[in-house]
């Protein structure tokens, strides 16, 4: 009896590990896919226009290029006229007529919400959107206490973080349930899928709220022929990322993370596009217990503020 209980428990092991190892094969090889070799979406199958706020530098500036090279014609929504001149231009230079571009010169931080809206209605008015990109995002000049953060940077991180991107979208939809089709893409950030992210209680809570506004309209809509995604990456090469010091192996570069970000529109929800990203997640999240990661992000943001302060000081005198 002993023997017999001994086998079947030994058959029923061997079971569970031999499902395990399927279930993590199966996960690897729709990794693979999703990642190198599903085929993007033609995105001019939304419509011949698309939409990319804060366009003027940074991952926005790429994305826009990126997008102009799969052959959509831009609207371009930036504070920084001159900066947005140039990126026109750029893009211009390198696809000449074959691309149109309109340049929105916008403050998101200075407009109410209903401004924003009308702005966008009015300078999108007779333009078959297909593509809206809420890339515009503001973060700390440096990691800090809730407390340190002064009021105005406080009130322009919710104002673009989260209010620009509701409003932009709010402003975008009608044209996209009229046709019954259309794709929108919101730029979030892994930081608001970290059990905490300390010193940037801000701007991680703002990009949580993206996280769950994406998703829930994605339910209401994807009925309609609307896809709605937000993608979540980790660190990228840009001006908001110029204090983190670290390894560069460990960033991603504004390209590479745009070209993944295009390649991935239409698709899952919520997303990590870029494949190198996605690998440091599942080692953050499957490798480390929510208590050591919470232990290594205060202590990183310690360090950053330790040294931005340094800096600030240093250029005060």
């Amino acid at each position: 009896m002993a023997m017999e209980l001994q086998e079947g428990f030994i058959v029923a092991a061997s079971c569970i590990g031999f499902i395990s190892v399927c279930k993590a094969f199966i996960n690897f090889v729709r990794w693979v896919w999703v990642m190198f070799l599903r085929p993007p979406k033609n995105l001019k199958d939304y419509g011949s226009w698309a939409i990319v706020t804060g366009s003027a530098q940074g991952i926005g500036k790429v994305l826009a290029l990126e997008l102009a090279s799969k052959g959509l014609n831009l609207v371009l929504i930036d504070k920084n006229h001159s900066a947005l001149e140039a990126t026109s231009n750029e893009i211009h230079g390198e696809f000449g007529g074959k691309v149109e571009i309109k340049n929105m010169v916008i403050d998101l931080a200075k407009l109410s919400g209903e401004e924003i809206a009308k702005a966008i209605e009015e300078g999108i008015k007779g333009l078959d959107v297909g593509v809206l990109i809420n890339n515009a995002g503001i973060a700390y000049p440096y990691a800090r206490f809730f407390h340190e953060v002064d009021l105005e940077l406080m009130e322009n991180i919710i104002k673009v973080n989260l209010g620009a991107a509701t409003w932009v979208t709010r402003a975008v939809l009608p044209g996209m349930l009229k046709k019954k089709k259309g794709a929108i893409v919101n730029i979030g950030s892994s930081s608001a899928n970290l059990p905490s992210f300390p010193l940037y209680t801000l701007y991680s809570t703002t990009k949580a709220y993206i996280s769950m506004f994406s998703r829930c309209i994605s339910l209401e809509y994807k009925q309609q022929g609307i896809d709605i995604q937000c993608q979540t990456p980790l660190f990228v090469a840009t001006r908001l990322t110029k204090h983190v010091k670290g390894p560069s192996w460990l960033m991603a570069s504004p390209e590479k993370f745009s070209k993944a970000s295009v390649r991935w529109i239409g698709y899952e929800p919520l997303c990590n596009p870029y494949w190198w990203h996605s690998v440091q997640w599942f080692i953050l999240r499957v490798a480390s217990p929510d208590v050591l990661l919470n232990a290594i992000s205060y202590w990183i943001g310690i360090r950053i503020r330790k040294r931005g302060q340094m800096k600030e000081a240093q250029s005060k005198n």
